[in-house]
């Protein structure tokens, strides 16, 4: 338990308020959040097992599990047939690897795809499914579709359950500058990217901070990815309240940035719940992420920006109308997300959010958060916009002080 005073009087104030917060959720949302995901797990176990058991050549197949280094250096001892053979047979494992090449990589994610359609192309004519599920199995082809699209660079995919997916823009083998786009709420693979509302989805708001970035730094090599490799609460109810899921997914984010190729600056965006999965993961990461940008948020899980105990410097925006706001800001008996990164005691760079709109408007072209993050993201703080008009939020940083 977080205790923000040390008044009991305050702390089981603030207790109660939590308590109706979630009774407000649960009868909100039906109980979506502690519901588990379901699906059918057949494929992934069947691939890992497979794997656990596979060989290449007479040489046993390293575990899935191993840290990055080990798989990189397996992979560089095979030749480009045996490379060829694990994607050919493992797709659904070599294609989610920290470690493997990046080209090989998304050839084995493209393989994994086209198995996944084949699946749920079965399941539209399925008459045992009802008609929603058919509807589903639908949806899911037509984005495994968009996802194998010539071109794209699909880091990480599982179609398991809800489905967790990441994409790569630019060149991130040659990148000097790695953003990293963390999503909140109800992100899953259907809904990775979008038609109408683009810049809400990940792949929509991860492309708009590509564009910015190179419009920012033309001469700067930069790489944005669209991570939805975690699973993230649907809806607002009891998942969003805990943290839970943001534990599993700080894990899994750490591990993506410690095997990112070269020795390139990373920056995390971390919009909403996503926020609380960078606060969770902040204290692990390697001291190649310079930045950790969070909009829209909960909370961090602590107290101030000092107990992120991070190298990174920690930014913070919020537009005037987004709803989090209205959150409490507290944590109680595992409930909450600590404190407002927007608040002064907090201490992280409150950065202006001008142009955007709700809650899901930060990566809107023309507005001046997606600037923000831009300018962030190639490391070109003098171009950054503070919320007041001090220029506060770039002190102590060097070649940053103009306005």
């Amino acid at each position: 338990m977080t205790s923000f005073d040390s008044s009991p009087t305050f702390n089981a104030w603030r207790a109660l308020l939590a308590l109706a917060v979630v009774f407000v959720l649960l009868a909100t949302t039906g109980w979506t959040a502690i519901r588990h995901h379901r699906g059918d797990t057949d494929l992934r176990t069947a691939s890992l097992a497979a794997w656990a058991s596979g060989g290449i050549d007479g040489r046993a197949l390293p575990e899935a599990g191993s840290p990055p280094d080990r798989l990189a250096r397996f992979f560089a001892g095979l030749t480009a047939a045996q490379r060829a053979r694990l994607v050919d047979r493992y797709p659904l494992v070599v294609g989610n690897l920290n470690g493997v090449p990046l080209t090989l990589r998304y050839r084995a994610n493209h393989r994994a795809l086209a198995q996944a359609r084949k699946v749920e192309r079965a399941r539209m004519r399925d008459e045992r499914l009802t008609s929603t599920g058919r509807q589903t199995a639908q949806r899911r082809e037509q984005r495994f579709t968009s996802l194998m699209a010539e071109g794209r660079q699909i880091l990480a995919f599982d179609p398991v359950g809800s489905g967790r997916v990441a994409e790569v823009f630019g060149d991130l083998g040659r990148a000097e500058r790695v953003s990293v786009v963390v999503p909140g709420v109800d992100t899953n693979v259907v809904n990775f990217e979008r038609t109408r509302r683009r810049y809400t989805a990940p792949v929509g708001m991860a492309k708009s901070l590509y564009a910015a970035e190179r419009a920012t730094s033309p001469g700067t090599r930069t790489a944005v990815i669209a991570w939805a490799d975690y699973t993230s609460p649907v809806g607002v109810g009891m998942d969003a309240a805990i943290g839970r899921l943001a534990r599993e997914g700080s894990k899994r984010l750490d591990s993506l940035v410690r095997a990112l190729p070269g020795d390139s600056k990373v920056s995390l965006f971390c919009h909403s719940y996503g926020s609380v999965v960078c606060g969770i993961a902040a204290p692990s990461l390697p001291p190649r992420v310079a930045d950790i940008a969070v909009a829209g948020s909960p909370g961090m899980r602590v107290e101030s920006a000092k107990q992120l105990r991070t190298g990174a410097r920690v930014w913070a925006t919020r537009d005037h109308d987004d709803w989090i706001k209205d959150v409490p800001y507290l944590a109680v008996g595992g409930l909450g997300h600590g404190a407002d990164p927007m608040t002064p005691e907090f201490g992280a760079r409150v950065v202006s959010a001008s142009g955007a709109v709700g809650h899901t408007g930060y990566f809107e072209p023309g507005t001046t958060s997606l600037a923000n993050f831009a300018g962030i993201g190639v490391g070109s703080y003098s171009t950054v916009r503070c919320a007041g008009d001090d220029g506060g939020c770039r002190s102590g940083i060097s070649g940053a002080e103009a306005n």
